[in-house]
């Protein structure tokens, strides 16, 4: 029961975190999702526009925009080699096309290889889990680095007594 938590945990450590997001529509989103995995060395400037067009091309599909001011555009890539997670936060929200008709302030992005078909589903299932909290959902909206995300995101420790 506690291994996807762990999983969390140490795909936390390693996601991409961006603070502010500046775009306002979600083709824009999208470019900065893009723009944001070329500058992190998640993908090399050349591929930047093949992740864009895989992230637009899922979108075309179906919007990933859920409720809650959450949206989680992802795509399936040979460019990487492994799951790789950007965390990204809109203050004011972005018109994304989600289930309820709000704006979406919290956008879960992952990339990941063909072949791994269930890693990015779990780190999804977990992490939409836990934002189906609305504390938690605030928490994430104030986080400021990281560390405060990944302090969002984890479970409190049980209290004893």
């Amino acid at each position: 029961m506690n291994e996807p938590i762990k999983d969390l945990s140490l795909l936390l450590e390693q996601t991409t975190f961006i603070p502010d997001i500046k775009s306002t529509d979600k083709a824009s989103v999208l470019a900065e999702l893009a723009d944001t995995a070329v500058s992190c060395g998640i993908v090399s400037a050349e591929n930047r526009n093949a992740i864009l067009d895989a992230l637009v091309e899922r979108e075309k599909k179906m919007s990933t925009g859920m409720q809650y001011g959450i949206a989680i555009p992802h795509a399936k890539t040979d460019l990487v080699d492994r799951l790789v997670t950007m965390i990204a936060i809109s203050r004011e929200g972005v018109p994304f096309e989600t289930l309820d008709g709000e704006p979406a302030n919290i956008f879960i992005t992952t990339l990941s290889p063909p072949s791994d078909a269930n890693s990015h589903i779990r780190f999804l299932a977990v992490v939409t889990r836990q934002l189906a909290n609305r504390r938690v959902r605030e928490n994430v909206l104030a986080a400021q680095s990281r560390e405060d995300l990944i302090a969002a995101l984890m479970p409190a420790e049980p209290v004893v007594g």
